[in-house]
């Protein structure tokens, strides 16, 4: 059969292996992918995805804020409550920047976060001082345990009036009782802590003949780190609201005597504009010792 010119054209030859090369060259097969770059896009899969998450929970979180601001909002429109009750968000916004540019706020704010600061100095410092010698001593422990879990049970407004006689009302009352407040959570947390140290690792020191300063720094303090944040979250949150509490019975300046005394002239603009300064630095207060507990966890993460 004979074949024309047109057939050649429509049906080309098939190749052959020596004009198959130069069209297998010109299609380089893919290289692999280095295991640096496959790190880097792992990384910002995870960043992605954690992001979308917190902004997800953040989101959720300001929901019931945005309904009861709404609701607020709405009350004080429709005088549903009397205004001078209930002022709109806008009055307490105006009286929020008053107070802030005659630096009146600053001022009680620094006056409460120096007596819990200071509070948390003293009470921090002893309930660390108890919780170790609890915790590292059995006899210390059997002495002085029953005692001091009777005492921790006494709510902080039941030692004001044995406070009054000792030291009076003045700042020695405020520091007192605020150091209590912390006294406990910390040393709790702290015996705890030494209390759930594994067995495997005080058996590591006894086989390495660790000495008591060894043993101390290197199994007891490390072990009981997560403790010891705890503990030391618990105290200063305790240190903040104790620190309101004890300015609301007798105190002349901070945040609680500034809630008090605009309660007293019936300003209750003023008394939500304390309530949230009150609620704002508690947050930060939070958030802080949050940052820090993460990068000191994971500094033992990498080391242990």
């Amino acid at each position: 059969m004979a074949v024309s010119s047109d057939d050649i054209a429509i049906f080309p030859p098939e190749p052959t292996a020596a004009s198959a090369l130069p069209l297998q060259r010109s299609f380089p097969q893919p290289q692999a992918v280095p295991a640096s770059a496959k790190a880097w896009r792992q990384r910002i899969a995870d960043g992605a995805t954690w992001l979308a998450s917190s902004l997800g929970t953040a989101a959720l979180g300001l929901i019931l804020p945005a309904l009861l601001y709404a609701l607020w909002w709405t009350a004080a429109d429709r005088h549903w409550i009397a205004e001078q009750i209930l002022p709109s968000p806008a009055f307490v916004w105006e009286s929020l920047g008053i107070v802030w540019e005659s630096g009146e706020l600053q001022v009680h704010v620094g006056h409460s976060a120096r007596r819990a600061a200071l509070s948390l100095l003293i009470g921090g410092s002893f309930g660390l001082l108890l919780g170790f010698a609890m915790g590292l001593s059995e006899r210390a422990k059997a002495f002085v345990f029953p005692t001091f879990n009777a005492l921790a049970q006494l709510p902080v407004l039941g030692w004001i009036p044995l406070l009054i006689i000792f030291v009076g009302i003045d700042e020695g009352l405020k520091l007192s009782a605020i150091s209590i407040a912390v006294v406990v959570p910390v040393a709790l947390s702290t015996l705890n802590g030494i209390a759930n140290i594994p067995g495997a690792l005080l058996e590591v020191g006894r086989v390495y003949q660790f000495g008591a300063w060894q043993t101390l720094t290197r199994i007891v303090l490390p072990a009981t780190t997560p403790a010891l944040f705890t503990g030391l979250r618990q105290g200063v949150m305790q240190a903040w609201l104790t620190t309101i509490f004890v300015e609301l019975l007798s105190s002349s300046e901070g945040l609680g005597f500034f809630m008090s005394y605009s309660r007293s002239l019936s300003q209750i603009d003023m008394v939500i504009v304390s309530m949230f300064a009150i609620g704002v630095l508690g947050i930060v207060i939070e958030l802080a010792l949050r940052l820090i507990e993460s990068r000191l966890q994971g500094w033992r993460r990498n080391a242990f």
